[in-house]
């Protein structure tokens, strides 16, 4: 359907400011994007094509295999060892310019197969309250902070 472009190379975190390309395949019209300037954030299924089969791992362990957090399943790590590698990223809509959706705070790698794309509606984001264990925090604290 589409890929990332001009995208970073691998990385764990650091992906604050990083800005990409998301560029249309040829066979479907420029018009499947009409409207979509109007949004500032999109939903966007990709998939961790750079790994592989062999890195999908059942079962628990540790987040990052550091033993100060605890061992969680596999449905929890949000990461390329879950079955079906796919994640699920909202990045800020820059400008779209053709085929070209211009985004900032995508974070998949150059190359990256898109599955979908669609505006962020706010009301689709979680009701209720939110809550989480401190691990997650703690792991990603600087995952949008700027790439040095």
């Amino acid at each position: 359907m589409a890929r990332g472009a001009d995208g970073p190379e691998r990385a764990v975190d650091f992906w604050g400011g990083v800005r990409s390309v998301i560029r249309l395949d040829d066979d479907l019209p420029v018009s499947t994007l009409k409207g979509l300037e109007e949004f500032s954030h999109l939903e966007v299924v990709w998939h961790f094509d750079q790994g592989s089969q062999a890195d999908v791992h059942l079962g628990a362990r540790h987040p990052r295999n550091n033993p100060d957090w605890p061992e969680t399943g596999t449905f929890v790590h949000r990461n390329h060892r879950s079955p079906a590698r796919i994640a699920v990223s909202h990045p800020r809509l820059l400008r779209v310019a053709g085929r070209d959706l211009h985004v900032e705070d995508l974070d998949a790698v150059d190359g990256t197969p898109v599955y979908d794309i669609a505006p962020w509606f706010a009301e689709f984001g979680p009701r209720g309250e939110v809550r989480q264990p401190s691990w997650p925090g703690e792991m990603l604290k600087d995952y949008w902070a700027p790439s040095t």
